[in-house]
């Protein structure tokens, strides 16, 4: 199957992504509402997603993060790939500032949350369509997240994906070797990312980074 021609037209192609029927099908509902915009396909995270939406050569992708942030992110960097670019929104559950900014930093262009009425989640999609950045309000007031070319005053901004992973898996109370089979790496190498990430959030011991990393993932701090 040949990809649909990128040639000028008078509605915008947007395609979803999303392993929630329900959900699903609210969003196409209110993309099919919307005379200047055109349902172009949707899909669940298979193998072949990336494919069907090169095939497909939306202007904007609908991203859910809430069944796997991991490979929502990992698409959100092929979506961002292609040419010519293709804008993404994320929908997700999650509030937590640190979530949309994972999402920014992969190259996506806004942060919806589910839970916004029908008119917030039109004017994400509009907003990013017209070449804005767009984060839900209460993203904001919890972390104040930011473009992905701003600088964070958060030293959380400052970890890797990898590091981020480390740090949640070593709050979930996971030792050197577990962590090093779960991510194919050395304990040597896996020790070497704690003393860094230790070292990134000014911490003074990897007690102290311990104790930090249980309370991230507890929610206690941001």
């Amino acid at each position: 199957m040949r990809p649909t021609p990128r040639i000028a037209r008078s509605k915008r192609r947007i395609f979803v992504v999303d392993d929630h029927p329900a959900f699903c099908e609210g969003l196409v509902r209110l993309i099919k509402a919307e005379k200047d915009w055109l349902f172009c396909g949707k899909a669940g995270f298979g193998k072949e997603v990336f494919k069907v939406i090169w095939q497909h050569r939306p202007d904007l992708v609908l991203i859910d993060l809430g069944w796997s942030e991991t490979r929502g992110l990992a698409l959100i960097k092929q979506v961002r790939s292609l040419k010519p670019p293709v804008k993404v929104l994320v929908v997700s559950v999650q509030n937590e500032a640190i979530h949309a900014q994972r999402a920014l930093r992969a190259g996506g262009d806004g942060y919806v949350l589910k839970q916004e009425g029908p008119s917030e989640i039109i004017n994400a999609m509009r907003d990013v369509l017209n070449g804005h950045l767009y984060v839900s309000e209460e993203v904001l007031a919890s972390g104040q997240a930011k473009s992905r070319s701003a600088r964070q005053a958060s030293p959380l901004y400052r970890l890797s994906d990898l590091e981020l992973k480390i740090l949640e898996s070593l709050g979930e109370g996971n030792s050197s070797e577990e962590m090093a089979r779960r991510f194919r790496m050395t304990a040597g190498e896996v020790n070497a990312l704690c003393l860094q990430i230790q070292h990134t959030l000014g911490l003074k011991s990897l007690n102290a980074l311990i104790r930090y990393a249980v309370c991230w993932v507890e929610g206690v701090v941001k």
